[in-house]
């Protein structure tokens, strides 16, 4: 008897467990997607979404590692700080912190960013930015203070900006016209 429960209870959890991952969104917005299956392949192996079993048989000279030089986000804040000293730089935690930075006619005053990076998506809300100015009378009696003025929004701007031409040019190296293997015409 207990072994019939207990493959009633794994065959629910098997016949449940495929349906459980699949939360989320359901379906595609219809205004964005084409009704034409045909169209809907051609759109997702353009933009590299699907797979083709002749990219399967392509064997690789190597490993190829992916990870914050794919990143448009991350690539255009190192960019855009690179002339500052970098104190932590933590991909897999998402933020970037500089060291004190002095331009040298500015003797007693630094400054320090931090970026965290809230989403991988080339948008405004994806970065969160932070800067401190430092003003030191002595050695020993330093002011620190955080500044949301003009400097974050021309950070964040200039990070954006170069982002967005990466992602441009990434996504025009990725692109791979569809054809249709059934059209022998083509």
């Amino acid at each position: 008897m207990t072994k019939f429960i207990n493959l009633k209870l794994i065959l629910i959890i098997l016949l449940i467990l495929p349906t459980y991952s699949c939360g989320g969104k359901w379906g595609a917005d219809a205004r964005k997607v084409s009704p034409d299956p045909k169209q809907r392949v051609k759109k997702n192996l353009e933009e590299g979404k699907g797979f083709r079993l002749n990219d399967m048989r392509k064997k690789s000279k190597g490993t190829t590692y992916e990870f914050a030089t794919s990143n448009e986000l991350w690539r255009a804040s190192l960019d855009t700080i690179d002339f500052m000293p970098i104190a932590t730089a933590n991909y897999s935690g998402g933020i970037i912190v500089t060291d004190w930075y002095t331009e040298n006619q500015k003797i007693g005053e630094s400054i320090k960013i931090a970026i965290r990076f809230l989403t991988n998506e080339v948008r405004s809300d994806a970065l969160d930015i932070k800067i401190f100015y430092k003003k030191c009378e002595t050695a020993l009696d330093c002011k620190i203070s955080k500044s949301d003025g003009v400097l974050k929004k021309e950070l964040t701007k200039s990070i954006l900006k170069k982002a967005a031409i990466y992602k441009e040019k990434k996504d025009k190296e990725n692109f791979v016209p569809y054809t249709d293997p059934k059209n022998t015409k083509q």
